[in-house]
C-alpha cells in the first residue's frame, strides 16, 4: 500500500471539528477492580501497585492492528490525567503508531505540552486516529494525521513531506510503530510474516528516520521505541525481540553520529504495557489473561504511565541525554 493523502471529507471533519464536540468525546475510565487513580491525576503519595488494573483481564481478541477503543479494560493513555506545562512550546513532532497505546499517549502529552502533532497509522486504525485528533486539537494544538502504511520506502519518503508541510517543520521524531505477533516456534513464522515484521519495525523506522534528518534543525530529539525484549526476549516474540534489540543498537549508533548536527537520539525500552498490540495476536489469549503479572509490579502498566518519558527525551532540559535507553518495566529490569 503507498502513502495516502488526508482525504477531502477528512478534511472536512477536521475542520469542522468543536470544541463542544471535543468536550463531549469524554473517554471512558479504566474500569475493573474498583476505581484505580491515575498517577498524574492522584494528590499526594500513591501505591503505584494499586494505581491501575491487575490480572487476569477478560478474554478477549481482535484482528490485527486492534483498536484500544475496543479493549476490556480500556487503556488509560492520559485522556484526562495528563497535565501539560509548557515544556515543548512550538515544537513540532512526528509520532508513528500514534492512534493507540504508546504513540497516544506519547501524541496526547505533546500537544498538552505545547506541540503541533503529525500521527501516523493505518487506516483500520482510523476510530483511534480520529479520537487522537481530536484530543491534540482540544489542545488548541494543529494535527496532521497521516494514515499510511510504513512498509514502502515511497510510503515512508512522503508521510514525512506531508509532516513536514502540514506542521511547518520537524523538530520531534518519535518512531513507535510496532508490529508484534506471537509464534510458539520459528518453525510457525512464514517468511512473509517474518518480512512484514522486519519492514514495520527495522525498515520503517530506518526509512523514515533517514528521510526526516534533512528538516531536523539543530536542538531536535528523535526518540524511538524499543523494548525489554531488547535484553530478555520472550520465546514466543523471535522475530520481534529481535527487530527491537536492533532498534536499540540503532539508537546508541545513530546518536554518535547525530551530535554533529546537534540532534539527540535516545531510546525508551518499555515492559509489558497495556495496549492493542497485546490482544491483536502479539501474545495468545491466555498469555493476555494474565498480562502483567510476571514483573514485580503485579500488573501490565498503562501508556500514561510512559509518555512523561517520551516528553522528557524530546524536551530541552535532557540537553545532555543522547545514547541513552530508557527502561519502563514494573521492575523488571531493562537498563
Amino acid at each position: 500500500m503507498s502513502s495516502d493523502n488526508v482525504s477531502e471529507s477528512r478534511r472536512k471533519w477536521m475542520q469542522g471539528t468543536s470544541a463542544s464536540v471535543l468536550a463531549a468525546a469524554a473517554l471512558p475510565a479504566i474500569a475493573q477492580q474498583g476505581t484505580p487513580a491515575t498517577a498524574s491525576a492522584a494528590s499526594g503519595v500513591q501505591d503505584p501497585r494499586a494505581l491501575y488494573p491487575h490480572p487476569p483481564f477478560p478474554e478477549q481478541t481482535q484482528p490485527w492492528p486492534g483498536l484500544a477503543g475496543r479493549m476490556t479494560p480500556r487503556p488509560d493513555h492520559g485522556e484526562t490525567s495528563y497535565r501539560g506545562s509548557g515544556r515543548l512550546t512550538g515544537r513540532k513532532a512526528l509520532v508513528t503508531g500514534g492512534d493507540s497505546g504508546i504513540g497516544r499517549a506519547a501524541a496526547i502529552a505533546f500537544a498538552r505540552e505545547g506541540a503541533d502533532v503529525a500521527i501516523v497509522y493505518l487506516r483500520e486504525e482510523e476510530p483511534d486516529a480520529r479520537e487522537v485528533v481530536q484530543l491534540i486539537q482540544q489542545a488548541g494544538r494543529k494535527a496532521v494525521p497521516l494514515p499510511t502504511d510504513i512498509r514502502s520506502e515511497a510510503a515512508c519518503n512522503a508521510l514525512v513531506e506531508q509532516a513536514v508541510s502540514g506542521l511547518g517543520g520537524l523538530d520531534v521524531l518519535v518512531n513507535n510503530a510496532g508490529r508484534q505477533q506471537s509464534h510458539d516456534s520459528i518453525l510457525d513464522i512464514t517468511t512473509d510474516q517474518f518480512d512484514w515484521t522486519l519492514r514495520t519495525n527495522l525498515y520503517a523506522l530506518f526509512w523514515i528516520t533517514r528521510a526526516a534528518i534533512p528538516h531536523m534543525p539543530p536542538g531536535s530529539a528523535i526518540v524511538n521505541t524499543t523494548s525489554v525484549n531488547a535484553y530478555d526476549p520472550s520465546a514466543n516474540l523471535l522475530d520481534y525481540a529481535m527487530t527491537k534489540a536492533a532498534i536499540a543498537n540503532f539508537t546508541k549508533g545513530l546518536a554518535k553520529q547525530m551530535v554533529k548536527r546537534g540532534i539527540r537520539v535516545n531510546g525508551v525500552a518499555p515492559g509489558p504495557f497495556w495496549t492493542a498490540l497485546q490482544v491483536s495476536g502479539g501474545q495468545t489469549t491466555q498469555n493476555v489473561e494474565k498480562f502483567g503479572q510476571q514483573v514485580p509490579m503485579g500488573r501490565p502498566g498503562q501508556p500514561a504511565e510512559i509518555a512523561h518519558v517520551y516528553v522528557d527525551l524530546a524536551s530541552a532540559q535532557a540537553s545532555y541525554v543522547t545514547g541513552q535507553i530508557y527502561g519502563v518495566s514494573g521492575g523488571a529490569g531493562n537498563p
